[in-house]
C-alpha cells in the first residue's frame, strides 16, 4: 500500500486540478468565441461598382424568443435589388449575401411553436437580415422558415424557393388559376418560367408560353406535360398577340404572367431594353374578356385608352413583386408553406 500525501502533495493535487479546470475552462471558451466568415457586398458612393468582400463574424448571440439557429446546408445566390433597399432606407456599408437558405435547425428560442433541433428547414431571410445566408450558422426567426420536404433536396429547396413562391403568388393569389384556364407565360424557359409552367399544369390550365432563343424553344418543347403552343420570339418574326388569338379561337387567354414589357415602340425603346419583350399594347389585345395580367414591369404605364379597352374587357393588372410577402408581417411564413406543400416529389415532378 502506497503512503498517504504529506501535505506537499496535497497541495500540488489542488494546483493540478485547478490547472485542468482552468484549462476546461479555456477550451468552453474558446469554443464559444469561435468566428466564422460571412459574405458581404459593399457598394461605392456612385452606386455603379458592387465589391465583395468576407468578414469574419463572432459567434451568433444566445437563441432567445421566436429565434432559431440554422446550420446552413445551401444557399442560393440572387440579384441584390440596391434600388429597394435605398427606396426601403435599409442602405447599409455592408450588406449580408445571399438569402435563400436551407439546413438543419441547431438551436430554438423559448418561444418558437413550430422547430425543434435537428428539423429540416428552408426559408428566405428577410431584407433587414444581419446574417448572410453564405456563413456557416445564421439566425433567423421562425417565421422565415417552414419544413423541407422529405425528397427535396438542400440544393434544390434553397434554389428554388424565391422563384417558387414568385410564381405561386402570381399564379394563386393574384390571377386565382382553376382548371380549364389559359395562361400565357413569358419566357418559360427561366427559371420562374419554368415554375410557373409546373403549377399551372398541376392546376389543369392550358399554358402557352415564349421562348427567346432556339435553345429555350427545344427546352420548352421537351417539357412534359406538352405545352399548348410555344412561341419563339429569337427571330422576330412570331407575334404574340396575333399566336395566342389564333391558340384560343380568338377568344384570348385568361391569365397573362409576363417577363417585363416593351412601353415605347422600338425606336423609342432605350438600347439597353432591347430584347424580345411584347410591347404593352400586346398584352392587352391578347387579354381576355375577364382575364388578369400579372405584371413584373415596375415602371408600367398605361393611357387612357389602355384603361378604357381593359374595362371593356372587365380586366385586372397585378404587379407581381416578389418581396411584398417579406415586407409585410401579415403575409409572413403564409405563403413560403403553402408553397413548399406542392414541392414534394410525390406531387409535382420538378424539371431542373
Amino acid at each position: 500500500m502506497g503512503a498517504a500525501p504529506g501535505p506537499e502533495g496535497a497541495g500540488s493535487l489542488r494546483k493540478d486540478s485547478k490547472v485542468a479546470v482552468a484549462k476546461e475552462q479555456a477550451v468552453g471558451a474558446g469554443r464559444r468565441q469561435v468566428t466564422m466568415k460571412g459574405l458581404y457586398f459593399q457598394q461605392s458612393s456612385t452606386n455603379e461598382e458592387i465589391t465583395f468582400v468576407f468578414q469574419e463574424r463572432e459567434n451568433l448571440p444566445a437563441t432567445e424568443d421566436y429565434y432559431v439557429k440554422l446550420q446552413v446546408k445551401a444557399c442560393a445566390l440572387s440579384q441584390i435589388n440596391t434600388k429597394l433597399l435605398a427606396e426601403m432606407k435599409m442602405e447599409k456599408d455592408f450588406f449580408p449575401v445571399g438569402r435563400e437558405v436551407a439546413g438543419i435547425v441547431l438551436d430554438v428560442g423559448s418561444k418558437v411553436s413550430f422547430f425543434q433541433p435537428d428539423d429540416e428547414v428552408v426559408g428566405i431571410l428577410p431584407l433587414d437580415s444581419e446574417d448572410p445566408g453564405l456563413c456557416e450558422v445564421v439566425r433567423v426567426h421562425e417565421h422565415y422558415l417552414v419544413h423541407k420536404p422529405e425528397k427535396v433536396t438542400w440544393a434544390e429547396a434553397a434554389g428554388t424557393i424565391r422563384d417558387g413562391v414568385q410564381a405561386y403568388t402570381a399564379l394563386h393569389y393574384l390571377s386565382h388559376l382553376s382548371p380549364g384556364k389559359s395562361v400565357l407565360i413569358m419566357d418559360g424557359a427561366s427559371a420562374l418560367g419554368t415554375i410557373a409552367i409546373q403549377l399551372a399544369h398541376h392546376r389543369g390550365a392550358r399554358v402557352i408560353s415564349t421562348a427567346c432563343s432556339l435553345e429555350d424553344k427545344q427546352y420548352l418543347e421537351r417539357l412534359r406535360p406538352s405545352l399548348a403552343r410555344v412561341i419563339d420570339l429569337s427571330n422576330g418574326k412570331a407575334h404574340v398577340a396575333e399566336s395566342c388569338l389564333e391558340e384560343t379561337g380568338g377568344l384570348g387567354v385568361d391569365i397573362v404572367l409576363d417577363a417585363g414589357v416593351r412601353l415605347y415602340s422600338k425606336d423609342d425603346e432605350p438600347a439597353v431594353k432591347l430584347q424580345p419583350l411584347p410591347h404593352k399594347h400586346d398584352i392587352i389585345t391578347l387579354l381576355g374578356v375577364g382575364g388578369h395580367w400579372v405584371t413584373t414591369e415596375e415602371n408600367l404605364q398605361l393611357d387612357p385608352p389602355d384603361s378604357h379597352c381593359l374595362f371593356l374587357k372587365g380586366a385586372t393588372v397585378a404587379f407581381l413583386n416578389d418581396e411584398v410577402w417579406n415586407l409585410s408581417n401579415v403575409q409572413q411564413g403564409k405563403y413560403l408553406s403553402t408553397y413548399l406543400k406542392r414541392c414534394d416529389g410525390e406531387v409535382i415532378s420538378w424539371c431542373f
